[in-house]
């Protein structure tokens, strides 16, 4: 006889696989975690185990926020990316590029960075004050790498399945900044303290534009999930918007009060993150039980 406990967990873990990863997740991952050759990490690396754990799911969710309050980054995901109109396509490829670059073959993972390099040079436009901006620029991926280092940081030193010490949190910056830099980047932070620095820099740059408000209320309000999964989507923006700076969060229009991070976003995120790890551990174990050699 079946367990039904086992029978809920293969099914929510199937989902949340099939959602995130695709269709052809068994594909993708054989490519990724099947694949012989060399790596640019090792399941000795912090970033190994930081961009593998369940937090994740809550650091995307804040990453996305976070990004969206500089205009120039925000005018190119509304202008080009598709993310209303295919958010699980786009989902899947931000999915793809981070298990790729972090788990997969080095020859893989520089293919998928040139691939995406060549899209960003044909992204270019006008923020909602007429400013021009493009993509490729080093300024703007700078931007973009530090809000999605932070977030996942802040993510998984909340919700993760540990805490990360001061020499782990540096070794994770520092692990995370070439890919950064392989896409044009330049001189991204090795440590904690240079990546709170950086984001401290582009406060003045910093605002919610109508399209980020937009956005904010898409994915809290309309996100592009099934009814029945919403509640679960639900308790991880909410643990997604109390890791968020104070500062941040008032731009967005969100909570800033401590009884929501007290009572309401930090338990809503530890929770849903214990739920999400326990639903994907028999996927996880399957793909990364063992790295192929170096």
């Amino acid at each position: 006889m079946v367990n039904p406990l086992a029978r809920i967990r293969t099914l929510l873990g199937g989902t949340l696989r099939s959602r995130v990863a695709g269709e052809d997740a068994d594909a993708k991952a054989a490519l990724i975690w099947g694949a012989e050759g060399q790596r640019w990490h090792s399941p000795t690396d912090v970033i190994w185990h930081v961009n593998g754990d369940a937090a994740m799911y809550a650091g995307g969710i804040r990453a996305l926020l976070l990004q969206a309050l500089h205009p120039a980054a925000m005018a190119g995901v509304a202008g080009h990316s598709g993310y209303r109109s295919d958010p699980w396509g786009r989902l899947q490829r931000t999915s793809e590029f981070i298990a790729m670059t972090t788990y997969g073959p080095i020859p893989s993972a520089e293919a998928l960075i040139a691939k995406i390099r060549a899209v960003h040079e044909r992204v270019r436009g006008k923020t909602d004050d007429g400013t021009p901006y493009r993509a490729s620029d080093p300024h703007l991926l700078e931007w973009v790498h530090i809000a999605e280092t932070h977030s996942f940081l802040a993510s998984f030193q909340h919700f993760g399945d540990r805490r990360l010490s001061q020499a782990e949190t540096d070794a994770y910056v520092a692990q995370a900044a070439p890919v950064g830099e392989l896409l044009g980047a330049v001189e991204l932070p090795r440590t904690e303290a240079e990546l709170l620095a950086a984001i401290e820099k582009y406060r003045p740059e910093l605002r919610a534009s109508k399209a980020a408000l937009e956005t904010v209320d898409f994915l809290l309000k309309h996100p592009p999930i099934p009814w029945p999964a919403r509640p679960g989507y639900w308790m991880l923006a909410a643990g997604a918007i109390a890791t968020l700076p104070a500062w941040a969060r008032r731009e967005l229009r969100l909570p800033t009060g401590r009884w929501f991070d007290v009572l309401v976003g930090r338990p809503l995120g530890w929770l849903s993150t214990r739920i999400v790890r326990w639903a994907l551990a028999p996927e996880s174990r399957r793909d990364r039980a063992g790295a192929p050699p170096r």
